[in-house]
C-alpha cells in the first residue's frame, strides 16, 4: 500500500488539488447555502405527486396526473433500483453535494482523458480545469439543466476509455468504456449522449482510414468488437431507462404525428418541427465569443448597472436612481439573434491562441479528428444560421431531427478546443526544439488572435453590428412605451454605447490573456523558463480567466439560504382550489404561460407543465383547439373545473369555476366514427363531450355498437384514487359506452371490469373509453407496463456483469503486479 501511494502520489495531489477548487468555487453550499435554478423549480412541481406518493407507498408511481392531464414518469423522475450506477451516483453526491459533483467529474473526467494521451500529470492538471471551467459548463448548472451538466462530464471518460481499446488495451479499456458509458446513459439526457456519438462517430472513421492505409484491419477490428461488447453492456446496464423511454418516444412530439402534414421546404413530419428545434441557433458571427466572451452582450438582462448609458438616459427622463438602475438591468444587452441566453460560449482566451499554435504543430490522427469534430458541430450548432448542413442531418441523419436547441452540440467543441491546446503544450515540451520555424510560428499565431482581440477593442464597429434583426422593432416598442420617437432613437443610441462598451473591454480582457500566453510560450522557448514554471504559471492564468468568467453567471449571489430556497409558493388561489377535495378535477393556470410552467403541477392536477416531451396527441390538440382561442368544449372532456385568471384591472390573481367540466367519467348518448386523425381532430372543435363521443374506425372491432343503449338511469363515479390505479363503479340498464377524462396511453395501461380485462378504447382524439355491459361493476384502470418489469430485470443482469468484469479486471492487474513483484 505504502509504495502504491508512492507511485500514485502526483494523481492523488492533483485530486486533493481538485476537490479544493471546488470547495473554494462552491463555498456557499458548504456553508449550508443551496443553489437555485430556475428547471429545478420547475421540476419540483411536475415531480410534487410522485414523491408525495413515494412517501406514502415506499415507491414512485409510473404514471402522474399532474401534468398535461397525465403521462408517465419515465423522463420525470424514475428510481430504476435494478441499475448499479443509481447507487454509485447516490455514493457520489453523499459525498459530494449537488452540484459541486458535477465540477469534480468535469475535472476528474477531463484528467483522466488528459493521461491517456500520455500527457504530464500537472500539464494534464492544467488542461483539466481548461477543459472543466468552459463558460456553458456552469451556465447549465446554474439554469438547472443538472443531467445535462452530468452527461457532459462523463463525455471525456469516454474518450479516455475508447482511445485505451484503440491503442490495444483489452482489459481496462472495455471494461472503462462499459462503466464509464453506463453512467454517461444513467444521466438520461438522450441529446448530449448523441452528440458524443457524432464526434466518436468521426473518430472511428478516422482509424478506420489509417487500419486500412496500415493494414491493421485485424487489430482495429478486435479493438471495435470490444468496445461494442461494451456499449451493449451499458446500454443493458440502462434497459430500465431507454427502453420505456425508447416506447415513450414514438408516442411524444420527438416521434411521429398522427395529423400529417409536411413542412415549409420539404421533409417529413417526423421527429420535431424543424423551426422549434432550430429556436437555440449559434449566431455565425457568435462564435466570437470562443475567445471574447460578451463581444455579443453577455446574457440576455442583468449586464448594465447604474453607470451604464442606458441608466444615465433613464434618469435623464426624470426617473429615481434606483429605478433607472432596476430598468437597465432588464434592458437585453445581449444583440444575437437567439430568443434569449444565459451567458456566451467562452472557451478561453489563452485557451483559444494556443488551439491555434496546435493547428499547426501538432501532428496525428489525434488533431484530425479534433479539428474535423469541431468543425462538423459548430456547423451544425449555427442551424438554421446554415441550413446547407443542418438540414442535411436534419432530414436524413438517423434521430437527428429528435433534438432540439441544436447550439448545445457547441459541448463538444468546449471539450475538443481545450484538448488540443494542451496537446500543443505537451508538443512544445516534446519537441519544441525541433519544430522548424517554431518562433515565428509562435509569433504569427501571437499576431493573428491577439491582433484580432486588439482590432476588436480598437474599431469594434468593423467587427460587431450590436444589433439584431429584430432591433428596429424592440426600439419601436420602446418608443411606444415612451411616447416618443426621439426619446426612443436615443435609447437606442445609448443601449449600442453600452453594447459596444461591453465588447470592447472583454476584446482588452482577452488580449491581456492571449499576450500572457504567447509570453509563457516565447519565454519557454528562449529558455528563460522551465516547464514547472511554465505549467504553474499558465495553470494559474487559465483558471483565472475562466474562474472569472463562470462567475458572471453562477456566483455566490446564485446561493441563499436553505430556508429562504425560492420553492414553489402556494398562492391564495391555490388553497382555494384546494378546498376542493374531489381527487379528479383538473386545473388551468393563466396567470403564465400553462404549457411551459409546471408550478401549478404542485398543487393541482395541471393541463399545463413544462417538459420537453409532451404526449404528441396532447400537443396536437393544444395546437389545433388552444391556437388563438381557448376550446371551452376540450375544456369540458379534459374536467377543467377551475381557471386562474389574472384581473386586468388590478393584476390580482382569481379563480374561475367551470360548471361544465365533464367530470372524471360519463355515459355518452351517441358514439360517432371518424376514418382519420384528422377528422377526429375537426369533431372535438365544437361537440359536448357529456353527449356525443367521436372514436377512430380501429377501434371499430373492439366495440360493439349494436349492444349500446341510451345510458338512462346510468351512473359512474371514481371510487378509488391513485396515479398507477383507478377504480369506478358503474350501473346501468344496458350497455353503455363510458368516456373517462384521463388521457389514453396504450403502452402499459390495461382496464379490468370485474377483474376480467377489456380492450381500452380511444375516444374523442384523447381520452379512454370503454364499452360498460348493462349491471352493477367495478372498473379499474391499472398502470403497469410490461417495459418497465422486463428492462429491470434486463439492467439488474447487465449491472452484476458490469460490476464482475471491474473486479476481474482489478483482480487480474493484481495478479500481474505480484507476478512482477
Amino acid at each position: 500500500m505504502k509504495q502504491w501511494f508512492k507511485e500514485n502520489s502526483t494523481h492523488l495531489i492533483v485530486i486533493a488539488i481538485f476537490i479544493v477548487l471546488v470547495f473554494f468555487y462552491f463555498s456557499p453550499i458548504f456553508g449550508g447555502k443551496t443553489l437555485v435554478q430556475s428547471d429545478v423549480i420547475q421540476a419540483e412541481g411536475s415531480q410534487k405527486e410522485l414523491f408525495d406518493y413515494r412517501a406514502k407507498d415506499g415507491h414512485a408511481p409510473l404514471w402522474t396526473n399532474s401534468m398535461f392531464g397525465g403521462m408517465p414518469t419515465y423522463q420525470i423522475w424514475y428510481e430504476h433500483a435494478s441499475n448499479v450506477t443509481s447507487y454509485i451516483n447516490r455514493g457520489i453526491r453523499a459525498i459530494f453535494p449537488v452540484p459541486t459533483d458535477i465540477v469534480l467529474l468535469y475535472l476528474l473526467g477531463g484528467y483522466f482523458l488528459l493521461s491517456v494521451l500520455r500527457v504530464r500529470p500537472w500539464l494534464a492538471a492544467v488542461g483539466a480545469v481548461a477543459l472543466a471551467f468552459t463558460s456553458y459548463n456552469f451556465i447549465y448548472i446554474e439554469a438547472g439543466h443538472v443531467n445535462k451538466a452530468y452527461a457532459i462530464a462523463y463525455m471525456a471518460p469516454i474518450i479516455g476509455a475508447m482511445l485505451l481499446c484503440f491503442r490495444g488495451s483489452r482489459l481496462w479499456g472495455p471494461a472503462l468504456l462499459a462503466f464509464f458509458l453506463a453512467m454517461e446513459i444513467r444521466t438520461n439526457h438522450v441529446q448530449i449522449t448523441y452528440y458524443l456519438f457524432i464526434a466518436i462517430l468521426v473518430y472511428v472513421f478516422i482509424e478506420l482510414y489509417h487500419a486500412i492505409r496500415n493494414k491493421e484491419l485485424g487489430n482495429f477490428a478486435k479493438a471495435a468488437a470490444l468496445q461494442l461488447g461494451a456499449v451493449i453492456i451499458a446500454v443493458l446496464v440502462n434497459a430500465s431507462v431507454l427502453f420505456p423511454t425508447y416506447e415513450y418516444s414514438k408516442l411524444t412530439t420527438r416521434g411521429k404525428a398522427n395529423i400529417q402534414k409536411v413542412e415549409e421546404g420539404g421533409g417529413s413530419s417526423s421527429g420535431l418541427d424543424r423551426q422549434y428545434a432550430y429556436e437555440w441557433s449559434q449566431g455565425v458571427g457568435e462564435n466570437i465569443t470562443f475567445l471574447i466572451p460578451n463581444a455579443y452582450g453577455g446574457r440576455s438582462g442583468g449586464v448594465l448597472g447604474e453607470d451604464s448609458e442606458v441608466a444615465k438616459f433613464f434618469k435623464k427622463m426624470g426617473l429615481p436612481e434606483g429605478q433607472a438602475k432596476q430598468i437597465a438591468q432588464q434592458i437585453p444587452t445581449y444583440w444575437g439573434e437567439k430568443m434569449f441566453t444565459s451567458g456566451p460560449w467562452y472557451f478561453g482566451a489563452g485557451v483559444c491562441f494556443l488551439f491555434v499554435l496546435g493547428l499547426i504543430i501538432v501532428k496525428g490522427r489525434i488533431k484530425w479528428w479534433i479539428v474535423g469534430a469541431t468543425t462538423l458541430c459548430i456547423f451544425l450548432a449555427f442551424g438554421r444560421h446554415f441550413p446547407l448542413v443542418s438540414d442535411l442531418f436534419f432530414d436524413y441523419f438517423p434521430m437527428y431531427n429528435k433534438f432540439r436547441a441544436v447550439e448545445s452540440i457547441l459541448v463538444i467543441p468546449a471539450l475538443l478546443m481545450p484538448l488540443l491546446a494542451v496537446l500543443a503544450v505537451n508538443e512544445l515540451f516534446l519537441r519544441g526544439k525541433e519544430i522548424p520555424n517554431i518562433h515565428k510560428t509562435v509569433l504569427y499565431t501571437f499576431a493573428g488572435v491577439g491582433g484580432f482581440c486588439l482590432l476588436v477593442a480598437l474599431m469594434p464597429s468593423l467587427f460587431l453590428d450590436f444589433k439584431n434583426s429584430g432591433h428596429q422593432d424592440y426600439i419601436a416598442s420602446i418608443s411606444q412605451q415612451l411616447g416618443d420617437q426621439g426619446a426612443g432613437n436615443e435609447f437606442a443610441k445609448a443601449l449600442i454605447k453600452d453594447r459596444t462598451s461591453i465588447a470592447t473591454g472583454d476584446a482588452y480582457r482577452s488580449f491581456f490573456i492571449v499576450a500572457i500566453t504567447f509570453l509563457l510560450v516565447w519565454f519557454y522557448l528562449k529558455n528563460k523558463l522551465s516547464v514547472p514554471v511554465f505549467v504553474a504559471i499558465l495553470g494559474i492564468v487559465t483558471l483565472a480567466d475562466l474562474w472569472a468568467v463562470d462567475k458572471r453567471y453562477l456566483n455566490n449571489d446564485s446561493f441563499v439560504e436553505e430556508r429562504a430556497k425560492t420553492h414553489v409558493v402556494e398562492r391564495e388561489v391555490d388553497q382555494l382550489i384546494r378546498l376542493d377535495k374531489d381527487p379528479s378535477y383538473r386545473v388551468m393556470d393563466l396567470t403564465t404561460n400553462p404549457f411551459s410552467d409546471a408550478r401549478a403541477s404542485y398543487f393541482h392536477k395541471s393541463i399545463g407543465g413544462y417538459h420537453a416531451a409532451k404526449l404528441m396527441r396532447f400537443q396536437e390538440v393544444l395546437e389545433h383547439q388552444f391556437n388563438g382561442a381557448i376550446n371551452e368544449d376540450v375544456l369540458d372532456m379534459l374536467n377543467v373545473r377551475y381557471l386562474i385568471t389574472r384581473n386586468p384591472q388590478n393584476g390580482a390573481e382569481q379563480i374561475q369555476r367551470r360548471s361544465t367540466a365533464a367530470g372524471n367519467a360519463w355515459f355518452v348518448n351517441k358514439v360517432t366514427f371518424v376514418k382519420d386523425n384528422a377528422q377526429e381532430m375537426q369533431a372535438i372543435s365544437s361537440f359536448d363531450p357529456r353527449k356525443e363521443a367521436f372514436v377512430h374506425e380501429e377501434f371499430k372491432n373492439q366495440l360493439n355498437a349494436s349492444r349500446l343503449g341510451a345510458p338512462a338511469n346510468a351512473e359512474i363515479k371514481l371510487t378509488s384514487y391513485h396515479p398507477d390505479t383507478l377504480r369506478y363503479e358503474s350501473t346501468s340498464p344496458n350497455d353503455a359506452f363510458a368516456v373517462f377524462s384521463e388521457v389514453y396511453y396504450d403502452k402499459g395501461w390495461k382496464a379490468y371490469i370485474d377483474g376480467q380485462e377489456v380492450p381500452i378504447i380511444r375516444a374523442d382524439y384523447l381520452l379512454r373509453a370503454l364499452q360498460i355491459p348493462g349491471g352493477n361493476h367495478t372498473i379499474e384502470f391499472i398502470f403497469a407496463p410490461s417495459s418497465v418489469r422486463i428492462s429491470n430485470i434486463v439492467s439488474l443482469i447487465a449491472s452484476i456483469v458490469l460490476i464482475g468484469g471491474l473486479v476481474v479486471a482489478v483482480w487480474l492487474t493484481l495478479k500481474r503486479k505480484a507476478k512482477k513483484g
